[in-house]
C-alpha cells in the first residue's frame, strides 16, 4: 500500500485529476443507467445544467459511431482496425460517460440555502450559506473554456457557452480548477437550467 501511495504522489496532479475524473465519470455511467443522482439528500433541490450541451453531445456520439463504421469498411488491415475500433469505442465510452457525470451530479441547493456547484467530475464547489451575499438570475455569454476567471475574483463556469445565475460572496472561497490549479472566487456565474427555481430556494434558505 505505501509503494502505491508513494508511486501515486508522483504523478502529477493534473494527470492525478483526469484519471479520477474519469473512473467517477466511469461510475456515473451506472448511476445513470440506474436513474441515481450522486450526493443529493432529503431536502436538497437538484438543478440541471446539461440542457444547453445535451444535443451537442449527442450529434457528437452519432459522428463518432458514423466515424468507427465508416473506418471498419474501409480499412483492409485487421491489426490496424482492431487498434482503430478500439480507440473508436474508447472514445465514445468516454464521452457517454462524462455526459453521465452531468447528468447524475447536479448542482444542489440545500435546506439552510447552503449551495454546491458542480460540473460532472471536473468541477464540485461548496458555498455555505454565510458566504452568499446574493443572488440573482443574470444570462451571459461568456466566451472561454469550461471554467474562466478574470483576474479581479469573478470566476465564470460555462456550459454552452452561457451562464443563466450570478452569486456574490461575503468573502473570497477557495477554488481548485478542474486540473488541480487553486485561485479564489467572490463572484461567481454558472449555468443552471432553471436558474429561477434555483435562486428561489437559495433566498428562501438565507437569512432575513
Amino acid at each position: 500500500m505505501r509503494t502505491l501511495n508513494a508511486l501515486w504522489l508522483r504523478i502529477p496532479v493534473w494527470l492525478q485529476r483526469l484519471l479520477v475524473h474519469e473512473l467517477r465519470s466511469t461510475r456515473s455511467l451506472f448511476l445513470w443507467a440506474a436513474r441515481r443522482r450522486h450526493g443529493v439528500r432529503e431536502g436538497d433541490l437538484a438543478v440541471p445544467y446539461t440542457s444547453p450541451q445535451t444535443a451537442m453531445t449527442y450529434g457528437f456520439l452519432f459522428v463518432s459511431v458514423v466515424e468507427t463504421v465508416a473506418l471498419a469498411l474501409l480499412i483492409p488491415w485487421p491489426a490496424v482496425h482492431r487498434a482503430l475500433l478500439v480507440l473508436d469505442v474508447y472514445g465514445v465510452v468516454l464521452v457517454l460517460a462524462m455526459h453521465a457525470a452531468c447528468v447524475t451530479r447536479p448542482h444542489l441547493v440545500r435546506p439552510d440555502g447552503s449551495l454546491r456547484v458542480r460540473y460532472g467530475a471536473l468541477f464540485d464547489l461548496e458555498v455555505p450559506a454565510d458566504a452568499i451575499a446574493s443572488v440573482r438570475v443574470d444570462r451571459r455569454y461568456p466566451e472561454g473554456r469550461l471554467v474562466r476567471e478574470d483576474g479581479e475574483g469573478v470566476l465564470d463556469l460555462i456550459v454552452g457557452s452561457q451562464t443563466t445565475v450570478t452569486l456574490e460572496l461575503t468573502r473570497a472561497l477557495p477554488v481548485v480548477r478542474p486540473l488541480g490549479a487553486r485561485t479564489e472566487a467572490r463572484t461567481l456565474r454558472f449555468h443552471a437550467d432553471d436558474p429561477a427555481a434555483l435562486v428561489a430556494r437559495v433566498r428562501a434558505g438565507l437569512p432575513a
